[in-house]
């Protein structure tokens, strides 16, 4: 992962974040950049990340220990994930290049599931180190500052962020059968979304905090449902005799990567968020599954000027009352000089547009 900052005319600086290439998902507002995932194809589990269009899949943990559900930084630099290399599952986190894997959780329980408060500062992940159930903690990114968020008769587990940072959606079985629950971030007003005897798990926030995409076995298999975030109007989407679990929503709210077990194995599908155009990214023997979307962040800046950084490229827009909208668009470039070339040529011209200068 290349890091740029650029400085031009109004004084903008901007952190540009090169994308290089979960069943732990939260979806934060952004563009959409690389889909991580775990797969089986090199014969124990790895985390891959691949392009949108699932093109470019790369292997990004490397190791030949058990490593999976990838959970992306909300700034799309990190990946959290589960791993299985030091004897027991331990929270990991390593850079979105895969470089820099570091245990963060340390701890001889099992410990898993990562999800990342949207300020990137916090991890929730679930642990049985209290036994015997799995309950919800909370650390630092860094591993300390460990908290217990939830203590119940049953497992509380497969936590996701709601992208304000006020609410936290997760699953419980201490009604008998797993529900869709949600609390405070502090851990406090434990509600239960779902309310129905079928089992549903995997919740999964939208971008704009207003659906929760989720797991359930209400209609007698495995479906993709999505609900408002209060847990009313559930909705299947994917109605498809197979096994589909592990949504995870695009940073711009528009499409849902899950993975769908058919023929044998599991691959990562896509589809719109209303279910229409499902379609395999993946499309291998292997299984693959877990998925979760990098975030772009949409970085604003003084006078109106903002810059979209994507998997394609990145488009400067300003705007404002004395030179209406400009646009210019920096294509994807393998040189991160060239690419700083391109992004001050499209800063300038945004400039001169809005305020009449050179």
């Amino acid at each position: 992962m290349k890091k740029l900052t650029i400085l031009v005319g109004l004084t903008i600086a901007l952190a540009l974040t090169l994308p290089c290439g979960a069943e732990a998902t939260a979806a934060f507002p952004g563009l959409n950049g690389k889909i991580a995932f775990t797969t089986f194809r090199d014969g124990n589990g790895e985390v891959y990340a691949m392009n949108a269009d699932g093109s470019g899949p790369t292997n990004l943990t490397n190791h030949s220990g058990l490593d999976t559900v990838p959970a992306w930084s909300p700034d799309g630099s990190r990946i959290a994930f589960d791993s299985l290399r030091d004897g027991n599952y331990e929270v990991y986190v390593m850079n979105a290049d895969g470089s820099g894997q570091t245990n963060l959780t340390n701890h001889a329980a099992y410990d898993s599931h990562p999800a990342w408060s949207p300020d990137g500062t916090k991890v929730v992940f679930e642990s049985d180190r209290d036994g015997p159930f799995t309950q919800l903690y909370l650390m630092n990114a860094d591993g300390s500052g460990v908290q217990r968020l939830t203590n119940t008769q049953g497992h509380d587990q497969m936590a996701t962020w709601s992208p304000d940072g006020t609410k936290i959606a997760f699953v419980s079985s201490r009604d008998g059968g797993n529900e869709v629950y949600v609390m405070n971030a502090d851990g406090s007003g434990q509600t239960n979304l779902t309310n129905n005897s079928a089992g549903d798990n995997n919740p999964a926030w939208s971008p704009d905090g207003t659906k929760i995409a989720f797991q359930s076995w209400r209609d007698d298999d495995a479906e993709i449902f999505v609900m408002n975030a209060d847990g009313s109007a559930p909705t299947n989407l994917t109605n498809y005799l197979a096994y589909d679990d592990a949504p995870a929503w695009s940073p711009d709210g528009t499409k849902i990567v899950y993975e769908t077990f058919q023929a044998g194995s599991s691959n990562v599908h896509v589809m719109n968020v209303d279910g229409s155009e499902q379609t395999n990214l993946t499309n291998h023997l292997a299984s693959d599954g877990g998925p979760d979307w990098q975030p772009i962040p949409v970085v604003t800046t003084v006078g109106g000027v903002s810059v979209d950084l994507g998997e394609g490229g990145a488009t400067l827009r300003a705007g404002g009352s004395s030179g209406g909208n400009a646009s210019f668009v920096a294509a994807a470039v393998a040189s991160t000089a060239v690419a700083a070339l391109a992004l001050a040529g499209a800063a300038w011209y945004a400039r001169r547009r809005v305020f009449g200068s050179s």
